[in-house]
């Protein structure tokens, strides 16, 4: 499993709509975009989870740059975050 993060969202944007453009490439099995806690607006970035890592790559491949209502996507590799951040 390999997690895509994905940034420059759209604010309009739905986890629907990425599920869609991401199933081309294989298996999604998550979507989630940030909302802000106060507002329950979109904060423009969110992670998706894909079961096979070699379908994770050609997404990011293929995808990073495309342009979603108007802006283009960042799409790589989500970085581990360590524990115990920002309180």
């Amino acid at each position: 499993m390999k997690k895509i993060y994905i940034g420059n969202l759209p604010w309009s944007a739905t986890e629907a709509e990425l599920t869609e453009m991401f199933t081309k490439f294989g298996s999604v099995t998550s979507a989630t975009i940030l909302t802000d806690r106060e507002t329950g607006r979109s904060r423009g970035f969110g992670f998706l989870e894909m079961s096979e890592g070699e379908d994770a790559d050609k997404a990011i491949q293929a995808l990073d740059g495309t342009d979603m209502g108007g802006r283009a996507l960042r799409v790589n590799e989500a970085e581990q975050r360590e524990r115990g951040g920002r309180r």
